[in-house]
């Protein structure tokens, strides 16, 4: 699914095929962020603390892993439930610049397409990404593991809500029924498995992302919390 296509569930879900106005801008190959360029990420961490207000590194790490978690499920997702097949998103062919928003943060150079199925996106996402992004993160700032795969859960289920809400609004049941199948193949692996449930729309998290403790953050949809829990400072949230 490129930027263009008209009728596809939103900019979020969309890929670049091309840099954009400025080719030699920013975009990293994420391949190089995997290998230990942790540059790019830490500016990013530093670009959602300022934007919150937190002097709490971890949790702008968590929210700066939980956005880029959900841009790559949905690069992949969308495609495979629209098309029946999905880009190959390598790491070496996926370029990020941090600084920009959807669907200007990505774009792709490769031009293998897979079939849109839960063990390729497995594959290509899960393995491919959110665990050497995951390590990354840690390298950066010591987020728990388990909180970070709650994030990665927390996200796969924001687009499967995204993408049941546009097959209602769209008429297209077809697309509906495939997300929910390939979300129960997802979601059925030891590392996404207890990060939440139900593996759909009505997803409640098994962790806190730790966005409850910006300055006036509140709770997020999916919190685990009924209400934000009272911590003295310096004490971690559940994760």
């Amino acid at each position: 699914m490129n930027r263009n296509e008209e009728d596809g569930p939103g900019a979020f879900f969309a890929l670049r095929t091309d840099p954009g106005p400025d080719p030699d801008g920013g975009h990293l190959a994420l391949a190089r962020l995997y290998a230990g360029d942790g540059a790019p990420l830490a500016a990013r961490i530093d670009t959602v603390a300022a934007r919150l207000g937190t002097a709490e590194r971890r949790v702008a790490a968590s929210v700066a892993h939980l956005g880029l978690a959900a841009r790559l499920w949905s690069t992949a997702l969308g495609p495979a439930v629209l098309t029946g097949g999905f880009p190959g998103l390598r790491p070496e062919d996926l370029h990020w610049d941090p600084r920009l928003p959807a669907p200007d943060d990505l774009w792709h150079d490769g031009a293998t397409l897979l079939p849109g199925t839960a063990v390729r996106i497995r594959a290509v996402v899960q393995h491919g990404h959110l665990e050497p992004l995951g390590a990354a993160v840690r390298r950066d700032t010591p987020v728990p593991a388990r909180l970070l795969w709650g994030n990665a859960g927390s996200a796969l289920a924001g687009a499967v809500r995204q993408l049941i809400a546009w097959a209602r609004t769209h008429g297209r049941p077809d697309v509906a029924a495939r997300t929910r199948a390939l979300a129960a193949e997802l979601f059925d692996h030891p590392d996404l498995r207890h990060t939440g449930a139900p593996h759909g729309p009505g997803f409640r998290r098994g962790t806190c992302c730790l966005y409850y403790r910006v300055p006036g953050g509140g709770l997020c949809g999916d919190c685990v919390f009924d209400a934000a829990p009272r911590r003295p400072p310096g004490r971690s949230a559940r994760g």
